[in-house]
């Protein structure tokens, strides 16, 4: 019973931290966009690249979560 709430409580942490992530990444693109707008298309990219790889550790974060609470049980 107490390792599947430790899980949860894991998994939604690992959602949580990708969701401020995100956007920290978006924002900060936003900025760069406004104070730069002729690098424009190059922000974006690499916005959309780091965002895909913090969603990818996330998604990852959540497997270990949940794959740790079938492992205790």
């Amino acid at each position: 019973m107490m390792v599947g709430s430790i899980a949860a409580i894991g998994a939604g942490l690992a959602v949580i931290g990708a969701g401020i992530g995100i956007g920290q990444i978006g924002g900060k693109a936003m900025e760069g966009i406004a104070r730069q707008p002729e690098a424009a298309s190059k922000i974006q990219t690499n916005m959309i690249i780091a965002a895909a790889l913090v969603e990818g550790v996330a998604l990852f974060g959540v497997v270990v979560a949940l794959l740790g609470n079938n492992l205790g049980a």
